[in-house]
């Protein structure tokens, strides 16, 4: 039988790799469009939250992948303020 952490861990992990595919590719492109900041921060502050409750509740699996998740975002977040930024001042 599957333990309900181990199936929550992957779907986590597995959002930590989706969200790393958003950071490759700002990374390649270097411009934000489309993506609301308060978006991402909401999903990364989620994220920073499910680290304490599945600690809180002994899910180790959970626990791991919702890392995934709020790294991700959390880079995620700060290259979307750092191209901001830039693309802002190469258009002055």
């Amino acid at each position: 039988m599957i333990q309900v952490d181990s199936v929550n861990g992957l779907f986590e992990m597995s959002g930590g790799f989706f969200v790393l595919l958003n950071v490759l590719k700002l990374h390649h492109d270097k411009l934000v469009k489309g993506v609301n900041p308060i978006a991402v921060s909401f999903f990364a502050i989620w994220g920073y939250w499910n680290l304490y409750y599945y600690a809180a509740i002994s899910q180790t699996y959970s626990l791991f992948g919702s890392a995934s998740v709020a790294i991700m975002n959390t880079i995620w977040l700060c290259q979307l303020a750092y191209y901001s930024r830039l693309n802002m001042r190469l258009k002055s």
